[in-house]
């Protein structure tokens, strides 16, 4: 990252690190605790311009690079990982954007409205895919969509919805179009059924669409339901490595913890390799992640095939070194790890949603083999 890229993530860094984050560690207890959203926590990142960051300083945002929002991210999940997780939904829909806008396809609008009005949007890809869900019926001037959508995060605070859904067109066949609905709109309703394991306070419900009117104008992409498209090598490429981000950060905080949990024990063997392993995990996840930015280079290339394939492993391996990262952080430190008081246990349980962000373990490796025989990425 250069000098000139790295000025504007710097500032936002420096906002997390000295004011917002260690407010935001000490409400992360009594969050996860009780399910709620971080709603004061998202209130503080509109405040400071942070939902805007990653829009391009010409079109009214902050000029964060896609490295530099990246770090961002990471470090957020260092104080609260729901909300790094949360806002990277949101994220990663700015960065298609940004990437849309930087290659000369019609984003502009939306960008300026973000930038405008720290709007928050919402994301519904991981639940829809290639195939989608839902319907969308033809009527005069644009569709009807009926949906459950699920995995919505961010929800509560959400202003638009950016989704999809499946329409039988006569002359085209299966389809799916993509669009982007207010979540004020008639016919959206919150469902307020997030109730996990882990990340328990990113407000990730489901989001249903009952007969929303969406207007032809809004259809932004039409693609073939059930096959491969070019969007998914651009999505895959610029928003894993952000998803992906807070689970590096989880991993990081975990550590740090584990480290000042024992720092006070005598060297013994045990303790040595534990701290060993612990370090060997965290590197992993994070050299496999900034490989998956390293693909993504900033925006700058048009992505292949060859690089949604190159991403989805190097996501994989992220995910796994995360968790493994958490496991010998809570088993380096003993027994005293499982008691909520001392943060680790938390961690624990947030880093198992890495593996379920697209694509999971089993369904990459599908991918992949597909990929390294020449075919399709899908059956």
């Amino acid at each position: 990252m250069t000098a000139t890229s790295a000025q504007p993530a710097e500032r936002f860094l420096d906002i997390v690190k000295g004011s917002l984050g260690p407010r935001f560690r000490e409400r992360a207890p009594a969050q996860d605790a009780s399910g709620h959203f971080v709603a004061d926590n998202y209130r503080e990142l509109a405040e400071h311009r942070f939902f805007s960051a990653a829009v391009p300083a010409e079109l009214g945002g902050g000029g964060v690079s896609h490295r530099g929002i990246a770090e961002v991210l990471r470090e957020l999940a260092h104080y609260c990982p729901s909300t790094a997780l949360a806002f990277s939904m949101h994220t990663h829909l700015v960065a298609a954007a940004v990437w849309r806008h930087r290659h000369g396809q019609p984003s502009e609008a939306l960008l300026r409205k973000v930038a405008a009005g720290e709007l928050c949007l919402v994301s519904t890809g991981a639940g829809d895919w290639v195939d989608s869900v839902g319907r969308a019926q033809r009527v005069p001037g644009g569709y009807r969509v009926s949906a459950l959508k699920r995995f919505c995060s961010g929800a509560p605070a959400g202003s638009l919805l950016v989704t999809s859904a499946p329409h039988d067109d006569e002359a085209r066949g299966p389809e799916v179009l993509h669009f982007a609905v207010p979540l004020s709109a008639e016919g959206v309703v919150v469902k307020s059924d997030w109730d996990t394991l882990g990340m328990r306070a990113t407000g990730s419900h489901s989001i249903e669409l009952s007969d929303v009117f969406v207007p032809e104008e809004a259809i932004v992409l039409r693609r073939p339901r059930g096959e491969w498209h070019g969007v998914w090598n651009v999505v895959l490429t610029v928003a894993a490595p952000l998803y992906m981000a807070p689970y590096v950060g989880v991993a990081e905080r975990a550590a740090e913890v584990a480290r000042l949990a024992v720092r006070e024990r005598a060297p013994e063997p045990a303790l040595l390799v534990g701290l060993g392993e612990l370090e060997n995990q965290v590197t992993l996840a994070q050299l496999a992640w900034r490989s998956m930015l390293d693909i993504a280079d900033d925006y700058a290339p048009t992505p292949t095939l060859a690089d949604a394939n190159r991403t989805l492993v190097r996501k994989t391996l992220t995910a796994n070194a995360a968790r493994a990262a958490v496991l010998a952080a809570l088993e380096t430190t003993g027994g005293g790890a499982l008691f909520r008081r001392m943060e680790l246990e938390r961690l624990f349980r947030d880093v198992q949603g890495a593996p379920f962000h697209p694509l999971p373990e089993k369904k990459q490796l599908v991918f992949t083999g597909r990929v390294a025989l020449g075919l399709s990425p899908i059956g």
